[in-house]
């Protein structure tokens, strides 16, 4: 398989509720879709980095100018372009990992389509359903608070995760557990916004009857994940601080978490998501995948992703309508707690035409 050409598109997206986290809020998720022509068809993919380098160093236009200036040359020079390929290809470039998760991901589509295989078989997956949950931002009241986890519950996710921060953690979380018992599968993600001399206050978590609580401090800052990890009865999950599988086995080596949040473009692809997965799963370490906010381009992909043995606890992959009114492709639907494996050759899906057009805000095409 050779690459014939290239098309960079921005699209931008509404979000049906504004979302609040520790880092900010957001209320249009913009996105850059990739879509690369080979000589055996086609591939699709999206990047997840930010508008703004707030959670991780990449952010959205510089995502895009690497691909155009520096990986997609590497990609036309490659004497045969296939998956396993690419993070070799790109392994000269430091950093920038969401971008290279991009054009992994569209080189996979193209690839396995041309194979008339689906991401999911090809990753090893065993589920043709995968369980989700859903993230709650940050609200201006508890009584909001509630009333968005009651929605979403008698929606059918099957865990709730509550964004927090310093000011805004024991007293919502005592309430969503107060008004909805015992029952109700709970965690809680910080995305950095502790401190060390924070350990004794999030002890107080402990009362809550936690799934987890996911990355407390700073990405580079396992010795506090290991003290917080050694004095509280919750579980540690990190995020951002797991950017690779030798990331992952490093914390896991110093006891830095006990369970790891997987996200394809924080690791640089879903292959080194699947390492990651593997080394999780040779410690007896459960895994979940995140979310980016992601198209259906991207939702589709972590389902497949998902559907790995290791995924052993409810990802952040709802349901389109969770956050938008109208996606780039059909809508995915929420079902007793689960959404389907897209079944298809490649990720198993392709963009609609009409809500592509609609989306759309610029469009760059290339070609050798």
């Amino acid at each position: 398989m050779k690459l014939c050409g290239a098309e960079l598109r921005f699209v931008s997206m509404p979000l049906v509720t504004p979302f609040r986290t520790s880092l900010g809020t957001q209320t249009v998720r913009n996105a850059l879709v990739l879509r690369l022509e080979t000589s055996q068809g086609e591939g699709w993919a999206e990047c997840v980095a930010d508008d703004e380098p707030d959670y991780s160093p990449e952010y959205l236009t510089g995502a895009a100018d690497v691909i155009r200036r520096f990986f997609l040359p590497r990609l036309l020079a490659m004497e045969e372009l296939d998956p396993a390929g690419v993070a070799v290809a790109l392994g000269g470039f430091r950093g920038h990992p969401m971008a290279k998760s991009a054009v992994e991901m569209a080189v996979l589509d193209a690839s396995l389509r041309a194979a008339g295989m689906g991401l999911s078989a090809y990753l090893g997956g065993v589920r043709r359903r995968v369980p989700v949950g859903v993230s709650v931002g940050i609200t201006d009241t508890i009584d909001e608070l509630l009333g968005l986890v009651d929605k979403y519950l008698t929606a059918g996710y099957l865990r709730i995760k509550l964004k927090i921060e310093p000011g805004w953690d024991i007293e919502p979380v005592r309430a969503v557990r107060e008004t909805f018992g015992p029952s109700v599968a709970l965690t809680v993600d910080a995305n950095t916004a502790y401190r060390q001399s924070d350990i004794r206050h999030l002890r107080g978590l402990d009362e809550f009857g936690l799934l987890l609580v996911e990355q407390p401090f700073a990405p580079e800052n396992l010795h506090s994940h290991a003290r917080l990890a050694a004095v509280m009865e919750t579980p540690i999950c990190l995020d951002e601080s797991i950017t690779s599988a030798h990331d992952a086995a490093t914390a896991l080596r110093q006891g830095a978490c006990s369970i790891i949040n997987i996200k394809p473009g924080r690791v640089g692809g879903y292959l080194e998501a699947r390492r990651v997965h593997d080394v999780a799963q040779a410690h007896g370490v459960p895994v979940w995948c995140g979310g980016m906010l992601e198209t259906g381009l991207g939702r589709a992909a972590n389902l497949a992703l998902a559907s790995l043995p290791g995924f052993q606890l409810p990802g952040d992959i709802s349901a389109t309508a969770r956050y938008f009114t109208e996606d780039i492709t059909a809508p995915f639907a929420v079902a007793e707690g689960h959404i389907e494996v897209p079944a298809g050759p490649g990720i198993g899906i392709t963009p609609s035409a009409d809500s592509l057009d609609r989306l759309t805000t610029s469009i760059e095409r290339l070609t050798p």
